[in-house]
């Protein structure tokens, strides 16, 4: 399926910082088939943190930092996880999380939390309180657990907008690395629109690279811009497959994804993704010149998985092999150039619009190339399955 591949190295779900020789998780890079939703911000009040914009004057950056970190490091937890073991239930290691709300939810990743027999979260003031898991969604790696009452200091952190996110922006990470809780650290973001795996098939868009250091425990903090706005949740570090440790590339799961998943969380306790059913990738040369093809562009589709939406649309995948300069190419599949109207360059480009701009059961209209003829197919986006063949 189609996916940047990571050169050999190895993506490490950060999971949380293990203990009794609990280990995190690793995963390699995974494809991606599509996503979904819309963005609606769910929080709209500002930290009082100084300076207007994230160009900041770099003689007044400490002081903006220390601030942002008084301010923001308050509604920060550290979540230890316990499980049953021969000797009962023990705690197997710790990760972060933030307060979304007044209401005492808290936000994390699905991978902190996804196996905990019980859960206690530890606030800035060392109070601890036990808390329960209301929302699991394995796709997004999001995970929403609710205490009883946030202590009163405590105001939950507003998020972002991932439109004015750039590349060389400062962002600071507030988390508990090894479980130490508490650390902040600073970097920017050098990367936007990653794709990185999910703990399904599928894959998340849009993630934030960043080189703010992070490590196993930070996963589930957030990841801030200067103003104190919730950019994205740390999730994710690049290794070489020799460390479990920072190598100066992490992953944020966008701020974006969190305004879609979270309140369906609260509100259902899931989440439902939508679902196009293919595989392919982007339009190249060689393809180009098998197909004669009329456009250099396009989302071509090399599979087409059997009973979901695109085969029931009459969406058509590769059916056959064919040299061109000595390289074997699949031929045969549909181009989708647009959808909705919209261009589609590269086949992230597909899978990024079903994941983001549609639901489960929305009609969509797909223009596509096809023995070199341009035409329009209407499709109903499915549901995400648990696990495609």
């Amino acid at each position: 399926m189609n996916t940047k591949q990571f050169r050999n190295s190895i993506l490490l779900v950060l999971a949380m910082t293990p203990l009794l020789g609990c280990a995190a998780f690793t995963y390699t890079t995974k494809s991606i088939n599509n996503l979904n939703p819309n963005l609606t911000p769910t929080t709209t009040q500002t930290l009082p943190v100084q300076g207007k914009s994230n160009s900041v004057n770099p003689q007044n950056q400490e002081d903006l930092l220390i601030n942002l970190y008084n301010q923001a490091n308050p509604a920060v937890v550290n979540i230890t996880v316990y499980q049953q073991s021969p000797q009962g239930i023990v705690p197997v290691g710790t990760g972060s999380g933030f307060v979304f709300d007044d209401k005492g939810r808290i936000v994390t990743n699905a991978h902190v939390v996804q196996d905990a027999e019980q859960l206690d979260v530890t606030f800035f003031d060392g109070q601890i309180q036990s808390a329960e898991t209301i929302g699991v969604d394995r796709n997004s790696d999001l995970a929403v657990i609710q205490v009883d009452k946030v202590p009163d200091m405590v105001v939950p952190l507003p998020l972002g907008n991932m439109q004015e996110l750039a590349v060389g922006q400062t962002v600071v990470a507030i988390g508990n690395p090894f479980g130490l809780d508490g650390t902040l650290t600073k970097g920017i973001i050098s990367a936007l629109g990653r794709t990185i795996p999910a703990l399904t098939p599928f894959s998340i868009p849009q993630a934030i690279q960043t080189d703010a250091a992070i490590n196993p425990g930070n996963s589930g903090g957030p990841l801030l811009d200067l103003h104190g706005h919730v950019i994205g949740i740390n999730a994710q570090i690049e290794t070489d497959g020799q460390s479990q440790s920072n190598s100066g590339v992490g992953f944020a799961i966008p701020v974006n994804i969190v305004n879609q998943v979270i309140p369906e969380l609260i509100s259902k306790g899931k989440y439902e993704w939508s679902w196009l059913g293919v595989r392919g990738g982007d339009v190249n040369p060689s393809l180009i010149k098998a197909m004669n093809l009329p456009n250099a562009a396009g989302a071509y589709l090399v599979e087409v998985t059997p009973g979901g939406p695109a085969e029931q649309a009459g969406i058509r995948g590769a059916d056959k092999q064919q040299l061109v300069n000595g390289r074997a190419v699949e031929v045969g599949g549909d181009v989708v150039i647009a959808i909705d109207g919209k261009s589609i360059n590269t086949f992230n480009d597909l899978l990024v619009y079903i994941a983001l701009e549609t639901r489960p059961g929305q009609a969509v209209t797909l223009t596509i190339v096809r023995n070199s003829k341009e035409s329009d197919i209407d499709l109903i986006v499915g549901s995400r399955p648990e696990s495609v063949e």
